[in-house]
């Protein structure tokens, strides 16, 4: 089969998350992929939406954290404010699956302004939970499109603290987990460099090039000594991705490319 470059990212990132693994998830990209985890490999993944649903399975891909969907599909909702205290401060969200508008070196996001914050070119969506989520999850990941723009080399906002400056910066700041551990986007997978934890590509999705990813990174972007090949997504794979954004695209009365 077929697949484009967003279907290639979407389920690499799915194959990150490990099956019965907690996850906090994010609207958007990351609750594609974590979704498409648990109709594929990862079927006893627990999907936790900051709006306090726990053990949610959507049939169709929310439009916000306060979709019904999320709720009616879940094991229980709790309130937000326990979401936050007993499941991420407390230790227990294993995974972060988080978007971003611009990411740098270190996996620092931004999702504030571009530009100047006083008179910004754009102002983004804003923090929501993210900045907490980046701080607390026992790991993180972080699934966007790759280009100049978004891969920068000084973030004009840092919403959410990934590696901060490198190195132990992370740990200086008092921060538990592990912070990012990868970053997927529609070109390759990066994960951060032991010791300097600047993310470096270690795979390139089929048929994309070195000089693509450098070309789409606004800094000197690294490979690693072994950089691999990202497997091609399987026919059960896809057609699980495409009939999940079918279903939601007909629920939304969204063309299916939307979704």
């Amino acid at each position: 089969m077929t697949y484009t470059t967003n279907e290639m990212m979407t389920v690499a990132a799915a194959r990150r998350l490990k099956n019965g693994s907690v996850c906090f998830v994010g609207i958007g990209l990351p609750s594609k992929a974590a979704n498409l985890a648990r109709l594929t490999s990862s079927p006893d993944v627990v999907l936790i939406y900051e709006s306090g649903p726990i053990g949610a399975k959507p049939s169709v891909l929310p439009l916000s954290i306060g979709d019904g969907e999320l709720a009616e599909t879940a094991d229980t909702v709790v309130p937000t404010g326990e979401i936050f205290r007993y499941w991420l401060q407390g230790g227990r969200i294993d995974v972060g699956f988080l978007g971003a508008a611009q990411v740098d070196r270190f996996g620092n996001i931004n999702t504030t302004v571009v530009g100047d914050y006083h008179a910004p070119k754009v102002r983004l969506p804003g923090a929501g939970g993210a900045p907490e989520i980046a701080g607390s999850a026992k790991s993180v990941l972080i699934i966007l499109k790759q280009s100049a723009r978004s891969f920068v080399d000084k973030l004009d906002f840092i919403t959410s603290v990934g590696h901060g400056e490198g190195g132990d910066s992370r740990k200086r700041l008092g921060l538990p987990g592990a912070g990012p551990v990868g970053i997927i986007t529609d070109l390759c997978t990066m994960e951060p460099e032991e010791g300097t934890h600047e993310f470096v590509v270690t795979a390139l999705h089929p048929g994309v090039t070195r000089e693509q990813v450098i070309a789409a990174t606004g800094w000197p972007i690294r490979f690693a000594d072994s950089v691999a090949t990202t497997a091609q997504p399987t026919i059960v794979e896809l057609t699980a991705l495409r009939d999940l954004e079918a279903r939601t695209a007909a629920a939304h009365g969204q063309a299916p490319g939307e979704a």
